[in-house]
Formats: C-alpha cells, sequence, structure tokens
C-alpha cells in the first residue's frame, strides 16, 4: 500500500510534468523568436549609483533591491545605522540615498538580511534576523512617514527565529515568509503567516526529511500556493530540498537535490514563471561551484557554473525577463576579477557575463542578492547590491542600464581664445536616445583630475564660468555622472587658450 504522500507526490508529479512540459516549449518557442527575429543581444553600461560608508548610512547589504514606479531603489543593510544595527533605505534615481529607519538593535529588531516589500501605499514590510522580543527576529512594517511597526517578534519555540529572507504579500494583505531556525525542539525552521494585524499562523515546521534551514524567501503562484528551498536536509544525501505549502498549511515535498553533478545546497529564492519553478543551487554541478535548475517534476540543470572562468557560488536566484526568456542574475565569487558576476542566461546553456567585480577602484564585491528588473520604454536595466566593495568598502548599490540609454556629453567655451582674468563659460550639453537626463543634476568641469567647478543641467545643459584661468593652455572635458535611468558620459576635450 502506498504511502498517502507518495501518491500526492506522483499525482503531483504527473500533472507538474505535463504542464512544465508545455512551459519548456513555450520558452523555447519564444527564445527562437527572439534568435530569428530583429533583437539582438543587449549590452549594459555598469555605474555604482551609492556606496556605503559604514556609518549612519548603513553598512553590508546582503538583499536585493525593490523599484517603485518613480524609479527609487528601497533595500536593506545588515549593519552600520545610528545603532550600527542595520538599516532601511532608499536609493533615488539620481544617486541620492536616504535612510528611511535604523534599527536599535532592541525591541525593533537588529540585521535584517532580507529585503523589503512594497504595498500599494508605499508602506515597506521586511523581517529582521535578530532583536525583537525575544531576540529572536521579527516582521516589521515601515510606513511613508518612516514610523515602524513590529507586526511580530519570534520566540524560537514553535513559531521560528532568525529569518534570512524577506516576506511575499499577497492580495488579501497577509505576509508570508520563511525562519532559518527555530520552531521545534531541532530548530530546523519554518514557513509562517503574519497578517496585518500581527497575528501569526505557523504553516510548517521542518523536521529534517523534508528540509533543514529554509534561508531562502518564498514565491507566489497567483492560486494561493507558495514555493520554497532549504538549504539542507531532505533524504539521502541532504543536499536540500524544493517544496510547497498552501496557505492552509498543506506541506509537499517537490524535490530533494542528490549527488553530484545534480544541484546542492539551494539558499536562493525561486522563480515561478508560466507554471514553473526556477532557481539556482549554490553547489554541486559539473564543477561542485552551483546550478541553474528547473523542475518538471524532476530537477532539470541546464547550466552548470564555474565552467571557462565563469561566475561562481550563487546565493541569489534568477529573474526572468518575460518577453525575451532570459535570465538575470548574480554568483557571490568568480567571474574574470573573482569577485563575483552579473550575468544573463537562457534555456540553451548560453551565459554571458555582463560583469565582473573586482573591488577595486570603487567597485562593489560578493553580491549575496539578486537583481531587480527595470523598464525604462523598451530597454531593460538591472540593479543590485554588492555586500562589500565600493568607495569605502561597505557594500554598494550598483546599476547596469542598457547600452541603449548611452549618453553624450558635448563641451563648448566662449570665447575662446580669451584673455587673462576675462570671464569664460564652459557649456556641457548631454543628450541621448531618451532624451536629456532630468533638471537639476550635475555636471563636472575638470581641468585634468583637479575639479573647475560644477554646473546644474536644465534641458540638458549645464555651464560653467570662470576667470581664474592662467595664462596659457587650459585642457577642460565635462564629466556627467549618470542616475539610475542614464548612463554617466565624459565629453570632447576643449582647448581653452589664455592670452595676456
Amino acid at each position: 500500500m502506498n504511502h498517502p504522500t507518495q501518491d500526492r507526490r506522483r499525482i503531483f508529479g504527473i500533472c507538474r510534468r505535463a504542464a512544465l512540459s508545455a512551459l519548456a516549449v513555450a520558452i523555447v518557442l519564444l527564445l527562437a523568436v527572439v534568435a530569428t527575429g530583429s533583437a539582438q543581444a543587449q549590452s549594459y553600461i555598469y555605474g555604482v549609483l551609492y556606496s556605503f560608508t559604514g556609518g549612519a548610512d548603513g553598512a553590508y547589504p546582503q538583499a536585493g533591491l525593490v523599484l517603485d514606479a518613480q524609479n527609487n531603489l528601497y533595500g536593506t543593510t545588515t549593519g552600520g545605522g545610528a545603532s550600527a544595527a542595520g538599516t532601511v533605505f532608499k536609493v533615488d534615481a539620481s544617486g541620492q540615498e536616504t535612510v528611511l529607519y535604523s534599527f536599535t538593535g532592541g525591541a525593533d529588531g537588529a540585521s535584517p538580511y532580507g529585503g523589503v516589500v512594497l504595498d500599494g501605499q508605499g508602506n515597506l514590510y521586511g523581517t529582521t534576523y535578530g532583536g525583537g522580543a525575544s531576540g529572536a527576529g521579527t516582521v516589521f512594517k515601515l510606513d511613508t512617514s518612516g514610523n515602524e511597526t513590529v507586526l511580530h517578534s519570534f520566540a524560537n519555540s514553535p513559531d521560528g527565529a532568525n529569518p534570512r529572507a524577506g516576506v511575499v504579500l499577497d492580495a488579501q494583505g497577509n505576509l508570508y515568509g520563511t525562519t532559518s531556525g527555530g520552531g521545534d525542539s531541532y530548530g530546523e525552521g519554518t514557513v509562517f503567516m503574519v497578517d496585518m494585524s500581527g497575528n501569526e499562523t505557523l504553516l510548517h515546521t521542518f523536521t529534517g526529511e523534508d528540509g533543514i534551514w529554509p534561508f531562502g524567501g518564498l514565491v507566489e503562484d497567483g492560486q494561493g500556493n507558495l514555493y520554497g528551498t532549504t538549504e539542507w536536509g531532505g533524504g539521502k544525501f541532504m543536499s536540500g530540498t524544493v517544496f510547497e505549502v498552501d496557505a492552509t498549511g498543506n506541506f509537499t515535498l517537490l524535490y530533494d537535490f542528490g549527488r553530484l553533478p545534480d544541484g546542492e545546497f539551494p539558499v536562493a529564492t525561486l522563480t515561478w514563471y508560466a507554471g514553473g519553478l526556477f532557481g539556482t543551487t549554490s553547489y554541486g554541478g559539473l564543477h561542485n561551484k552551483g546550478t541553474a535548475f528547473w523542475l518538471d517534476p524532476d530537477e532539470n540543470v541546464f547550466y552548470y557554473f564555474g565552467n571557462r572562468g565563469s561566475g561562481t557560488y550563487p546565493l541569489s536566484g534568477l529573474v526572468l525577463d518575460a518577453n525575451t526568456g532570459i535570465m538575470y542574475g548574480t554568483t557571490s565569487q568568480g567571474g574574470a576579477h573573482h569577485g563575483g558576476t552579473v550575468y544573463e542566461l537562457d534555456m540553451y546553456s548560453n551565459q554571458a557575463e555582463l560583469h565582473s567585480f573586482s573591488g577595486k577602484k570603487g567597485d562593489g564585491a560578493f553580491p549575496a542578492a539578486g537583481l531587480a528588473l527595470g523598464l525604462q520604454g523598451e530597454w531593460i536595466n538591472l540593479y543590485g547590491t554588492t555586500e562589500i566593495g565600493g568607495t569605502y568598502g561597505r557594500g554598494t548599490v550598483f546599476a547596469l542600464l542598457n547600452s541603449a540609454a548611452a549618453t553624450t556629453t558635448a563641451l563648448t567655451s566662449a570665447p575662446n581664445p580669451s584673455t587673462y582674468g576675462q570671464a569664460v563659460t564652459f557649456t556641457a550639453v548631454v543628450s541621448g536616445a531618451s532624451g536629456a537626463p532630468p533638471n537639476g543634476e550635475t555636471v563636472t568641469f575638470m581641468k585634468v583630475k583637479a575639479v573647475l567647478g560644477t554646473g546644474t543641467l536644465s534641458g540638458g545643459s549645464a555651464s560653467f564660468t570662470t576667470s581664474a584661468l592662467p595664462v596659457g593652455h587650459s585642457v577642460v572635458r565635462a564629466v556627467y555622472g549618470g542616475d539610475a535611468l542614464f548612463p554617466g558620459s565624459t565629453s570632447n576635450t576643449v582647448n581653452q587658450v589664455v592670452k595676456r
């Protein structure tokens, strides 16, 4: 006689196999259309939008970002802030950072490892790994005025402890998430729901054979079913699991990761698309440096990380451009400069490195989180964080902007030549395929490496006037630093001649 769970999994498998076979055909057809159409492979321009100092502004972001309609980016840092217990922050389109909340490390929470989610009114919801009434972490709400409300404080048993991922918000305003520990006496983690009144419902407690330590968050399929991964546990090989749980707590173990070259130790949130689950494992595969997979219901690995110097050990999941079938993600290590990568990938195992982090000269390093996709007309832009690196070594917010949005800066001066002591005006005009950058942004006027001054953009033009140029030749250029939508650019040089 079959066990009821085995029967349920067998029936689920038959249904899912048919659904995902159709999904595979759909994605393959989509990729074929893109490949044979007029669309070309996209290239990107990388830039650091913000470098954390490690002070009041925060330090060491380990979570991804969420983007609002005004192109503001929201995220968390695990350290820094007024009490060195982490922050919730916003970076606007011009790269200006604002700390929305600094955790004290007490009842309000400490060290948010997970990101935040936005509701329709602009409120943010997330988790903290520590702090709270019992020191085991919290679920919190942050309103648009910066007021924090602790919706739930974890007590370790039976509700769980130390959530490492953020929450999912459903249409009814319920929040769903995982804790990496707590639950029963073995502390193997839980799946929970918290409503807007702060009432917590324990949906599942992990016991080992069904998984241990869910580090990643949950993804919803639109029908109220939730999917996630555990970093360890499962069956014979204890290499992690993929699971499903519904809003009433019915739990189904979908997949046990096995021996190499199977993937091992998934720590990232899954992606749900057209009836299928896509994800990554942090280890395993042909090179034991991670995999990208989808389920049908068995695991189908379509990429092995670590091949030919590519990125290694992905700690984040995949984000999908539904228009092209292309997936994007990060690896925590590897790449040309060994500091991790941003990559694009399709189901044919075609992978391209979009950026290799170095941690040098202001670049970030070791991204632990996935990417946010932003639309700029028909273009896709990518946004993310690195845990360390940047100007101060405390992490960054970065952007990869579609190269179609590239700007050009043209510089002129008048009068040229001029006489000593005469006022000379340098004018920079910044333009691009999507128009001029927003008014109010800054252009810097440089003489070799020295800053002569700055000008403010208005209608795509910025000017700077000086009468302090020395007699002789001054080689001047203008630098537009860029923002979250417009890549920066450097102008032509102008040889300003100053006569006696």
